[in-house]
């Protein structure tokens, strides 16, 4: 039934739309589950169920397209539907609210937070706060939403542990997330590669020389490049996530989130969204 329902909601708006995309984009009509189109990456918009015959760029949303079965597209529709997961990676001496603002967002918005750092073992955020991660390295579950928070991000970003460690969880990690100088260690991992990005005022020019081959921007809280989002730093780290949780459950879950918060500075759009 499910299947059926969502052949029927896939056609209609392929209906809808026709003529509506640029001649180099036509729409495709899926007859089977094994049918192949390309497909933008999932923004919660209706345009996550429409099928082009090309590769190109969504003319709705502007996300790359990628190239899908219609059964895998469908079940990772199912699958962002359930409930999201997020994993904050934390190291010895993270700035507190650049972890605490998101994982308030992410948890208020119905989100599965989980935390992680190299060992099991307790770490000191910002001198402050004793903090004991739910999983080290080895022992990790992999999650939607990879995150990453500045504060002493130096050493981090030059474990070749971490490193290989993310790059082990490509395949099943959906959106990377960086608040702050966290920005460094997606840039280390490659992440960041021919992005736009933005990080903490005081360490704009040292991404830009870390990362040569990424947009490094200043005085945007931040940049949206569609599965990668990184943020300008501590309290900014609050307005990306909120964009987030937008992204995934729609403006008004997000408007919600913030009400809750009592975050009267939020306002939608302000940061920059990479077409």
């Amino acid at each position: 039934m499910k299947l059926l329902l969502f052949s029927v909601v896939l056609l209609l708006c392929v209906v809808a739309t026709r003529g509506q995309a640029p001649p180099s984009l036509s729409v495709l009509a899926i007859t089977s589950p094994d049918s192949v189109g390309y497909f933008c990456e999932p923004c919660g918009n209706a345009c996550d169920t429409m099928a082009y015959a090309h590769e190109g760029v969504c003319p709705h949303c502007g996300m790359k397209l990628v190239r899908q079965t219609y059964k895998a597209r469908k079940e990772l529709l199912d699958h962002l539907q359930e409930k999201i997961s997020v994993c904050f990676y934390l190291q010895d001496g993270v700035e507190v609210l650049d972890f605490a603002g998101p994982m308030e967002v992410f948890s208020d918005a119905g989100f599965r937070v989980f935390t992680v750092s190299k060992k099991k073992e307790p770490l000191v955020a910002q001198g402050i706060l004793k903090v004991i991660p739910d999983y080290s390295l080895t022992d990790a579950p992999p999650a939607d939403i990879l995150a990453f928070f500045g504060g002493n991000t130096g050493p981090s970003a030059a474990d070749p542990a971490l490193i290989s460690w993310i790059h082990s969880r490509k395949e099943m990690t959906h959106y990377y997330f960086s608040v702050c100088t966290g920005a460094f260690i997606l840039a280390k991992a490659g992440i960041l590669d021919g992005l736009t990005a933005t990080t903490f005022h005081s360490s704009i020019e040292a991404l830009r020389k870390e990362a040569p081959a990424t947009k490094v921007l200043s005085d945007v809280r931040f940049v949206d490049n569609g599965r990668v989002i990184t943020t300008a730093g501590i309290s900014a780290g609050i307005d990306g996530a909120l964009h987030l949780v937008a992204k995934l459950k729609g403006e008004d879950v997000a408007r919600g989130v913030a009400g809750f918060m009592e975050y009267d500075k939020w306002l939608p759009g302000q940061g920059l969204v990479v077409k």
